[in-house]
């Protein structure tokens, strides 16, 4: 294979010096004045994430909304957890809503993109940023970061973060060894099929913020495939130039095993074959088979380490939830009743 060194990815000449951006060049203080009378929500999903959501919660609250009034609410959607993620968030200051409650009329999905959604819906900001729930040694500059450019220019419509994202390992430290997903499977299929994307350095990351009235228009995919499908869907809704990325410096939070991250990877396989149908561009209109095989050693063996290889089929399909516009009635009342019972 041949290696052409470039300055500028050539499905998007032009876009990343304009619309890339370093989280320094914002702070809280200096944004209050364009915020003006903007309302900001920040919304974190979270599935068992009892020992990183109280400390990220608490960070928003005490420098962005005590010291700092930049942000108008925090939210964490509970993910079905099993342990007392709630009851933590909202000891530390969130308002918690629960997904199953934000969806209770709708059907039942699974994943982050469907916690995402509920977020959406359960926000009142006319800017939402979404903040993974698992981060540690979290600051406030992720939220400042992404909200710069929102605040600032009227033009930009979403905003993505990029970092370094170390990856510990029994033989050391790889500085940017934790992004395996988008290396081997969303960088390939946007550089393939949407060569305008190419220019995001991290289309899979959890932190980005968007304006309401563009966010409320697009579909959420149940799964992990989310990040890409908002991705594509709004190059489609709003065009190149209205999105944005910020480095936001190093992220550093729990990696999965490869096994989970093969399943991530179909999902994104997926939802890009979604899109590509959707765009007239797959001539086939059969779905590809949502089932995927791996294989996983197990004890019970008859071989030298005394382990054998398990067969383990998981139905990776992802499904949708509509723009919330055009549920819009419906999860106004859910937001009100959700505010009450809380």
């Amino acid at each position: 294979m041949r290696q052409v060194r470039q300055t500028v990815p050539p499905g998007a000449p032009g876009w990343p010096g304009r619309r890339t951006g370093t989280a320094d060049e914002w702070t809280a203080p200096g944004l209050l004045p364009a915020k003006g009378d903007t309302t900001v929500s920040v919304v974190l999903p979270a599935h068992d994430e009892r020992e990183t959501v109280g400390a990220i919660v608490a960070t928003v609250r005490d420098e962005l909304v005590d010291r700092v009034p930049l942000v108008d609410e925090v939210i964490v959607v509970d993910s079905r957890s099993t342990d007392d993620t709630a009851a933590v968030a909202a000891a530390a200051g969130a308002r918690v809503v629960s997904q199953d409650r934000m969806t209770q009329d709708l059907p039942r999905m699974a994943g982050k993109g469907d916690a995402l959604w509920s977020g959406l819906a359960a926000a009142s900001g006319d800017v939402v940023a979404f903040v993974d729930a698992d981060l540690r040694e979290f600051s406030p500059h992720f939220v400042v970061g992404l909200l710069g450019p929102l605040l600032t220019d009227p033009t930009v419509a979403f905003v993505k973060g990029f970092y370094h994202r170390p990856l510990i390992g029994t033989s050391g430290v790889e500085r940017d060894g934790g992004g395996r997903v988008t290396e081997l499977a969303a960088r390939p299929m946007l550089n393939l099929f949407w060569p305008e994307l190419s220019g995001f350095i991290q289309p899979l990351a959890g932190e980005y913020a968007g304006r309401r009235a563009v966010l409320e228009r697009v579909p959420f995919v149940s799964g992990y495939g989310v990040e890409t499908a908002l991705l594509i869907d709004l190059l489609d809704l709003v065009g190149l130039d209205a999105l944005a990325q910020v480095d936001l410096g190093e992220r550093l939070h729990r990696h999965q095993d490869t096994e989970a991250l093969g399943r991530m990877s179909a999902q994104i396989m997926l939802t890009a074959w979604s899109r590509l149908h959707r765009q007239g561009r797959v001539s086939s209109p059969a779905p590809p088979t949502s089932l995927l095989t791996q294989f996983r050693r197990v004890p019970g063996g008859g071989g030298p380490d005394g382990l054998r290889r398990e067969v383990v089929v998981t139905d990776v399909a992802v499904q949708e939830r509509p723009p919330l516009l055009e549920v819009a009635d419906l999860m106004r009342r859910r937001r009100d009743e959700v505010a009450s019972w809380a």
